[in-house]
């Protein structure tokens, strides 16, 4: 069941280092300014950002302290980090970062995320096809599985959306098998201009649909007019339907139940 609350945000889920933690509002902040000021390539970029990883450096007495910077990425994305990439993702972050902060952003280094083998790995690396990459939930696949939901091997970023799972879950257990649906909890979607991670992709009767889970740090006019622009590039990019479950909306199970099923209905729809 869903509960009303205060919003959780991935710190308040997962235990980081408080200079990352810096790093990612850095981050955020840079690469809102550089879309604001034309350069989508470096702010989309920032966005594919899996980790961010801080460390303070100096590289003497006479010189002043300078941040190190990693990012971690998917292993197809580290290519679109070029040198001209990540200078201007310098510089974003270093006009960012508070003029109180005695440190500036010296360097940033971009690398993949490290695969974790199974112990079949050799038998998996001769198979015709090889290793197969996964990237669900693979933020939050980084971090200890102990700090976020996880149910038949999916991730769950908070309790709000693993609530809301257990509603579809239980829809498609009394569906007959050969007309049921598939539920996908943060499978990336590559979008016109931007990678997107929908909370919830749900495939029925050919079609599929995106439901959306809203805390309250949804609120307010620039966010409702940031959400209704991702979901028009849903949209266009053949996307049925995309609806949005605000939390402070919501107080039952019953209210879940019939959110879900009125989407359902509506994906069916011929």
């Amino acid at each position: 069941m869903l509960c009303v609350g205060e919003a959780l945000s991935l710190a308040d889920i997962m235990e980081k280092n408080p200079i990352d933690q810096l790093g990612e509002q850095w981050l955020a902040a840079a690469a809102t300014l550089l879309y604001q000021q034309g350069d989508a390539e470096a702010a989309i970029a920032a966005s594919d950002v899996l980790v961010i990883e801080v460390s303070l450096w100096s590289s003497g007495d006479y010189e002043s302290d300078g941040y190190r910077v990693f990012f971690t990425v998917e292993p197809h994305l580290v290519e679109q980090f070029t040198e001209d990439v990540v200078k201007r993702l310098e510089g974003g972050m270093n006009t960012v970062v508070p003029r109180r902060v005695s440190a500036y952003v010296q360097s940033i280094e971009v690398g993949p995320v490290i695969p974790v083998p199974s112990a079949d790995w050799r038998k998996q690396l001769r198979s015709a096809n090889g290793p197969e990459p996964t990237n669900q939930a693979r933020r939050l696949r980084l971090e200890p599985e102990d700090q976020h939901p996880i149910e038949d091997d999916l991730h769950f970023t908070n309790e709000w959306e693993h609530g809301l799972y257990q509603v579809p879950k239980a829809r498609q257990a009394a569906m007959p098998d050969n007309e049921t649906i598939g539920i996908m909890p943060l499978g990336k979607m590559r979008l016109l201009g931007s990678t997107r991670e929908p909370d919830f992709l749900i495939t029925y009767k050919g079609r599929a649909g995106v439901i959306e889970v809203d805390g309250p740090h949804h609120e307010g006019p620039r966010r409702a007019s940031n959400d209704h622009s991702r979901d028009n590039l849903m949209l266009n990019a053949g996307v049925e339907w995309v609806r949005r479950l605000g939390v402070r909306d919501v107080h039952t199970k019953a209210e879940v139940e019939k959110f879900v099923d009125n989407f359902l209905a509506r994906l069916a729809r011929r």
